[in-house]
């Protein structure tokens, strides 16, 4: 198991991606705490991924408080005695034109995505000097490297491209503490955060019409981005750090011809 006994962070970890990422660590054998908003889901999630309870830890708050980024780090040191891996996955994502942001939901963005980041990898790499060793992956976006007309999302794209800013920075830092720092940017997955905006009738009619935005022909799903994951996670990526990888089905790559 490539991961055996690894204590592993996951922010945002009772839905979607970050399910997903759960679920792929605990069956290599890791120990995992996983973050999110709502008790109930993580609940939930935990029941279904590890019923024993015995590999798996839940950590409830908002990642973009600072507080819930140290609670989760003790947790994980408390329950598993340190931490290995972080995933940064927490986030929010609602396209809405520029003129109509208001402070609240920049603040809301920036807070989630960017400071969430920051502040988890800061009390998270403590512990990783301690251990001599460590790895970060961040859920970065396409959205930070491309606009698209169809999804305005300025203060999305701004959150996110500080989290690979942040990246870079933080490899370069503490390489010689060998804790790797690397991002993943997604196109279009297909996860639950389309259904905080979107009717259940609304999302099963858009979706599909984004399949052809991507040059492979398809959007991505949960899978997709975990796979990436866990590469960069592993000791095989141990030559890796401070890469964004697209993971984007080539839309970043360039367009097919028309």
């Amino acid at each position: 198991m490539e991961f055996h006994n690894q204590v592993v962070l996951v922010t945002g970890g009772g839905t979607g991606i970050g399910k997903e990422v759960a679920r792929r660590f605990l069956g290599e054998g890791a120990k995992v705490v996983i973050n999110g908003r709502r008790q109930q889901v993580l609940s939930e999630t935990a029941q279904e991924l590890d019923p024993s309870g015995e590999r798996i830890a839940i950590s409830r708050g908002d990642i973009g408080e600072v507080e819930t980024a140290q609670r989760l780090v003790k947790t994980a040191v408390e329950r598993f005695g340190g931490v290995d891996i972080l995933i940064n996955n927490a986030g929010i994502f609602k396209p809405t034109p520029f003129l109509e942001h208001t402070e609240s939901d920049f603040d809301r963005y920036i807070n989630i995505i960017l400071k969430g980041t920051f502040f988890s990898s800061q009390i998270a790499i403590a512990e990783m000097v301690k251990r001599g060793k460590g790895a970060i992956v961040n859920v970065g976006s396409m959205w930070a490297n491309q606009a698209i007309g169809a999804t305005p999302s300025s203060a999305y794209s701004a959150a996110k491209a500080g989290v690979h800013a942040l990246t870079r920075n933080l490899a370069i830092e503490f390489a010689t503490h060998d804790i790797r720092v690397n991002t993943v940017a997604p196109a279009v997955v297909e996860t639950p955060v389309y259904g905080t905006f979107m009717s259940p009738e609304e999302v099963q009619q858009v979706l599909p019409s984004f399949n052809s935005f991507h040059p492979l022909g398809r959007n991505g799903q949960p899978t997709d981005v975990v796979e990436a994951i866990i590469y960069l996670a592993s000791d095989r990526a141990s030559w890796i750090t401070g890469a964004v990888l697209p993971v984007d089905g080539g839309v970043t790559a360039g367009r097919q011809a028309a």
